[in-house]
């Protein structure tokens, strides 16, 4: 009911089957990152409403809280490779719908109050959203069955650099080019980018696909669930990823408000801030594996923890580009490491049978509590605004996931152990 991983390929250095999912998966990535400056920024054409803006981001997450379970089920029933092309066409559709909706308004509809359009945008992040729960899961999914266990810190590291590099370094700065062009042309070469991504996933050597005994949709969710609470540290993990998620979900959502409200940014500069963050994915992505030979991987977590709420103060106080770019790029560099860790940890522990299902309910967790933040921030600046100057509504997110990271990194300290 796997793909099997009993004898894994050859060394990463010369694992072309490797090679193949690195190229998609940094194609796939760069379209993600044109999609993170192009979805808000296009959202926040259609409404300035903060709660509308948060709506957007929360449909395009809603998908892992609500289709995370049946597509782990999914996963382990399918060959994984040919579900990420699936999930890229899908992806393409998505993209195509966009473009039309962008063409279909009417030339005075952008800088308008036009709630009725940004709810159609949601339909479609919604729709992009479905199509990355199901790559994502696959991806991770097949990994180690492609490369071997030793080489898993390495080819994570490898392939996060890669979406760190497209998807935040090169993505969103060539989105805010693209944008001050024309709302749809991001969109348009997203939709090229996804089509170039599903033709190189076809031809990846994927391993054999071994089918086993089939339950009950029921029995085979009940099954990673089992699994999943009997490993109390893999469990904490996805709890503390769904509250950290939640924090990220709430100040990410809203950090486009901020770079214009408060930073006094464009769309140019709003890709330079998230290109300076993505300086430190990189760097994340590069020196993690050297980082955790000295630290450990409890070490390494704790790290990574402790920065998170260092950062998400400083960006609520910060007045320009280059402080919440420095900040920025500290959060991404302890993402990358967090990432590196646990991702790692998960593939080397799940049984093979039960890793899409296990990853599911874990990324259920994790993911699941990214639309909660979305809204809660949303809501917070809606609520505040009433009563408050508007840049210092949109910095108030940022103090509340400064204190509760800080509740996370307290929780990690005492309670969580590799």
């Amino acid at each position: 009911m796997t793909d099997s991983v009993s004898e894994p390929r050859s060394r990463l250095s010369i694992n072309s089957a490797y090679h193949r999912l690195f190229g998609a998966s940094s194609v796939s990535s760069l379209s993600d990152g044109v999609s993170q400056l192009a979805f808000p920024w296009l959202a926040s054409l259609l409404t300035r409403d903060p709660f509308l803006i948060g709506a957007v981001a929360a449909a395009h997450r809603l998908p892992w809280l609500l289709l995370t379970v049946p597509v782990g089920i999914l996963t382990d029933r399918v060959q994984r490779i040919s579900l990420m092309v699936r999930a890229d066409s899908l992806r393409v559709l998505a993209s195509l719908g966009i473009v039309a909706l962008i063409l279909a308004l009417p030339d005075t509809a952008l800088g308008q109050e036009n709630a009725g359009w940004a709810y159609a945008l949601a339909a479609f992040a919604f729709l992009t959203g479905t199509a990355e729960v199901l790559r994502d899961n696959a991806a991770q999914t097949v990994l180690p069955s492609i490369v071997s266990k030793p080489d898993l810190e390495r080819a994570n590291g490898q392939l996060w650099t890669a979406e760190t590099v497209m998807g935040s370094f090169i993505g969103p700065p060539l989105a805010g080019a693209l944008v001050a062009v024309s709302t749809a042309v991001p969109f348009a070469l997203n939709t090229a980018l996804y089509a170039i991504s599903a033709l190189v996933l076809r031809t990846v050597d994927a391993p054999p696909f071994v089918r086993g005994t089939r339950g009950s949709v029921l029995e085979e969710a009940v099954e990673g669930w089992r699994w999943l609470v009997a490993h109390v540290v893999i469990l904490r993990i996805a709890v503390m990823l769904g509250c950290m998620h939640a924090m990220a979900g709430m100040v990410m959502t809203l950090l486009e408000l901020l770079s214009q409200d408060a930073y006094g940014l464009d769309s140019v500069g709003y890709g330079l801030l998230l290109t300076m963050g993505a300086v430190g994915g990189v760097a994340g992505g590069l020196t993690a594996p050297r980082l955790l030979r000295l630290t450990g991987p409890h070490g390494g977590v704790l790290l990574a923890l402790v920065a998170f709420p260092v950062c998400f103060l400083i960006l609520g106080l910060a007045n320009g580009l280059i402080i919440a770019g420095g900040a920025l790029a500290v959060q991404m560099y302890a993402s990358m490491l967090w990432n590196v860790v646990t991702v790692s940890y998960r593939q080397r522990l799940i049984p093979a049978e039960l890793l899409g299902r296990v990853n599911s309910i874990y990324r259920l967790f994790a993911w699941g509590m990214i639309p909660v933040g979305a809204l809660l921030g949303g809501a917070i600046v809606g609520a505040l605004e009433q009563e408050m100057a508007r840049d210092a509504a949109v910095r108030a997110p940022y103090f509340v996931a400064a204190a509760g990271s800080t509740l996370i990194w307290i929780y990690g300290l005492l309670r969580l152990r590799l």
